[in-house]
């Protein structure tokens, strides 16, 4: 395996929400790279920093997996495996006020 790709993908949702894998630190930097610039946050900042120290070999791809997933977890983008619904989507068809 590459080191710059991940034990295991991280399944976003894209688009129309068309799940999509992130195998590895390039396809994460590039997702981060390509989102609106009126939307980026502490988050994505960090993220993208994680991605590019690994990218240069500074950190292991996994720790920049970690902080990506993290990231696409906040803005509730991560793909819902084996129909299970991520608890904020939850909270949010209960209370439309809950983010």
């Amino acid at each position: 395996m590459k080191p710059d790709m991940f034990r295991q993908p991280v399944s976003i949702l894209v688009g129309l929400g068309f799940p999509a894998e992130v195998r590895g630190v390039m396809d994460a930097y590039r997702h981060l790279a390509e989102w609106p610039a009126s939307l980026r946050d502490a988050a994505h900042s960090v993220a993208l920093r994680a991605c590019s120290a690994a990218l240069r070999g500074e950190i292991e791809a996994e720790t920049a997996r970690g902080l990506f997933a993290a990231f696409a977890e906040k803005h509730d983008l991560l793909a819902p495996e084996n129909n299970v619904i991520p608890a904020s989507r939850l909270r949010r068809d209960k209370d439309p006020h809950v983010r």
